[in-house]
């Protein structure tokens, strides 16, 4: 199998994910950001994840990869249900997370940028739907101490390090890509509890933390 890719993109990471929790092989193939062609062609229209399996055919949308992909073996890993509180956390931090990642992804050294064009375009696309992205990163400090504070009432959330609600579920499948993203982000603080379940998931998933290039 052949997963289609951007690195920063944390829904490229919950498809990842399924990969490494079944310890399973599969191609990954980073697109240019600015390749519409590829997934065009692949699935109809240009996004990403894009699972293509051994017969060619291809399918979207990581979660649905994800559950794809826990079925194959008919003994699935993600049985427990979601937990509310944990999917309130979510959506408070949804609404301002994206000011401190995407002006960060903008300068990041993702193979998904590797020509002007590519990181130019994204740098358009993104600003278009938030604003500019130096006004974000001359406000980060107010940011990050308010995600700082968010972690800490994460905290008490996390079951077990090696699944958020005890047993692996959807919930790590949204809260893992977020704290993967969270790693780009210098001077963020990590209660003890969210920094284990972070560090822990990263090995389970075989994903790289993006602490090496935090900024």
């Amino acid at each position: 199998m052949k997963l289609y890719i951007y690195d920063h993109c944390p829904f490229c990471v919950k498809a990842r994910m399924i990969f490494g929790l079944k310890n399973l092989p599969v191609t990954l193939k980073t697109l240019l950001n600015d390749d519409e062609e590829t997934p065009v062609r692949l699935i109809g229209k240009k996004m990403v994840p894009i699972l293509q399996l051994d017969d060619g055919r291809c399918m979207a949308e990581s979660m649905d990869i994800v559950h794809y992909v826990d079925a194959l073996d008919g003994k699935p890993l993600l049985t427990e249900p979601r937990s509310p509180q944990l999917e309130a956390w979510l959506r408070r931090v949804d609404g301002y997370v994206n000011r401190l990642l995407l002006p960060r992804f903008a300068t990041a050294p993702f193979d998904e940028f590797t020509t002007p064009e590519a990181r130019a375009g994204f740098r358009q696309r993104k600003e278009a739907i938030i604003g500019d992205f130096e006004q974000h990163l001359a406000h980060s400090a107010g940011l990050i101490k308010k995600i700082s504070d968010d972690l800490r009432t994460l905290d008490p959330l996390i079951k077990q390090p090696n699944a958020v609600n005890g047993e692996l579920s959807d919930d790590d499948f949204q809260l893992f890509p977020l704290l993967r993203s969270l790693s780009l982000v210098a001077g963020i603080s990590y209660p003890a509890r969210v920094a284990d379940y972070r560090d822990n998931m990263a090995k389970q998933t075989q994903i790289t933390l993006l602490t090496s290039i935090a900024r």
